[in-house]
């Protein structure tokens, strides 16, 4: 009987192919590491799209002689993906340059502002700057700008999961959930935009150069006989339309309700809400397609999440790094031991977390920013307060979603690398004050990716009840009411007036630096 879903999930870090049943268990896995990206000058993160493809067909290919006889019971096929990596293909479907990976930090100045009424529109609704900050983030403007050769031959314009379906189907075609990025999409509509709107003059991109979009759960094309030769899948089996991997992880943590948030403590950090009206977390900044058909996923980010710890791990914590070689152990378990003496608070030093500028909140002029240090202080604390103030931030958004929706969010699902420490997760339960668990399966993305194909498929009977049968929770973690009151006190009191505070002088920092610079700037 062919009950099983094949999940491929193309992260930033590796490329897993997944086994799930339709209860969620994950069955086998293999995993294949991912060189991130390599940088030809400062700031640039780029991949050679064939490599992406090669490892996803290396992971497939390990599962087959793990075990061969899997393939007969596989149902469909699911892919999740990082998002916003493009990739420029020609007529023949052959990339014309390294895919710009997310992580990528160009930018085009000099840009001629968007003028007309849009430009007035722009003046009025003080969107002026947050447009130009689109403009110049824009990929497509950089590869017009600097390689106008490429983009005249540039046949079609992809995100990397679009360039995966095309290597599995033969077909330029996407899911509707996988499009975040600079691209000229109507996130109301969940559809590309209409011919006038703003966007196509803001990027250059053409309507021909993008591929057709389906809905979650619904037929993106078959596997190809090409496809089925190098990667071992099955010929003909389906595709299903899944999500991009902040989407999916959001189901696979079960998070099907509005009052339900989900943490992601990824590289980038995140709380995400599943919303069946539209609504904007930020004014003026739209919500992302969800992985459940038909719904919006409110989304607050903290872009330098996770990351932090990685910048400490490497900043900070040499003699952890000395000692786990030795002990042949993760760092990271050595480093939280660093928590174990510091109370929570970290003796009153309070962390803003915004390593990396935003659009709105915090704006483009935004800097981190660490305050209360005294002798007593050391990394330990420093370590403490970027976990804290982690929280703190994610604690923010799922705040300003409550006002912009209207729905309370009573409970939260945490997700990605971070969820894996138990400090971490009281310590997110202890700031928010409300019990926070983290998924039975690890996977999340990937689980999220197969409940989509499991309903595409007619094995589950509901979206609901796909999600009730195959997402499972693990651990829960209930507040301690005593920490709780120390955290509010400090969020509130202090965390909450930092930026207001500060704002003023990062404006003059970056008036008197030139960083960071300002959208259009040489």
């Amino acid at each position: 009987m062919r009950d099983l879903i094949l999940s491929i999930d193309n992260g930033t870090q590796s490329v897993r192919a997944l086994i799930f049943d339709l209860k969620g268990a994950l069955l086998y896995k293999m995993r294949v590491p991912l060189e991130a990206y390599f940088s030809r000058e400062p700031g640039w993160a780029e991949q050679e799209p064939p490599y992406y493809w090669e490892c996803l067909c290396q992971a497939c290919q390990m599962l087959w002689r793990e075990k061969p006889t899997l393939k007969d019971a596989i149902a469909g096929v699911a892919l999740t993906t990082q998002r916003s990596t493009v990739i420029n293909l020609d007529k023949d479907g052959k990339p014309l340059r390294p895919a710009i990976v997310w992580l990528d930090q160009r930018r085009t100045p000099g840009l001629k502002p968007i003028g007309g009424l849009w430009g007035a529109a722009f003046k009025i609704t003080g969107m002026s700057e947050a447009t130009a900050y689109f403009q110049a983030e824009a990929e497509s403007n950089w590869i017009r700008t600097y390689q106008p050769d490429v983009w005249r031959r540039t046949h079609k314009y992809l995100f990397l999961s679009g360039y995966l379906t095309y290597r599995l189907t033969g077909h330029f075609v996407d899911s509707v959930s996988s499009q975040v990025g600079y691209v000229p999409f109507d996130y109301k509509a969940k559809a590309w935009a209409r011919p006038w709107s703003w966007q196509w003059q803001m990027t250059g991109i053409e309507r021909r150069m993008l591929p057709e979009l389906i809905e979650p759960c619904g037929l993106l094309g078959r596997i190809s006989k090409s496809a089925a030769r190098e990667t071992g899948i099955p010929e003909g089996l389906p595709l299903i339309a899944a999500a991009a991997d902040k989407a999916c992880e959001v189901v696979g943590a079960g998070c099907l309700d509005p009052h339900v948030g989900c943490l992601s403590y990824g590289t980038t950090a995140t709380i995400n809400t599943t919303h069946y009206k539209y609504a904007e977390a930020v004014p003026l900044i739209p919500p992302y397609p969800s992985a459940v058909p038909g719904a919006y996923s409110l989304e607050n980010m903290i872009y330098r999440g996770y990351w932090m710890v990685s910048w400490f791990k490497e900043q900070f914590a040499h003699l952890e790094n000395i000692a786990a070689a030795r002990e042949n152990v993760e760092a990271e378990v050595l480093i939280e031991k660093l928590l174990h003496d510091v109370p929570p608070g970290a003796m009153g030093l309070v962390l803003q977390p915004y390593w990396s500028p935003g659009i709105r909140v915090p704006g483009p002029e935004a800097k981190g920013a660490v305050i209360g240090f005294g002798d007593v202080h050391n990394r330990a604390h420093l370590y403490r307060a970027i976990l804290e103030g982690l929280a703190y931030a994610l604690r923010e958004g799922k705040e300003t979603q409550e006002k912009r929706s209207g729905i309370p969010i009573t409970e939260l699902r945490v997700a990605g690398g971070g969820s894996q420490s138990d400090t971490a997760m009281q310590i997110t339960a202890d700031v928010f004050g409300i019990p926070v668990s983290r998924p039975r399966i690890y996977e999340a993305s990937g689980l999220g990716a197969a409940i989509n194909a499991a309903y595409g498929l007619g094995l589950h009977k509901s979206f609901k009840s796909a999600i009730e049968a195959m997402a499972h929770t693990g651990d829960c973690f209930e507040p301690d009411r005593d920490r709780h009151k120390i955290y509010d006190q400090l969020y509130r009191r202090v965390y909450k007036k930092m930026y207001k505070k500060l704002k003023p002088l990062y404006e003059a920092i970056r008036d008197i630096t030139g960083y960071p610079k300002r959208a259009g700037e040489i």
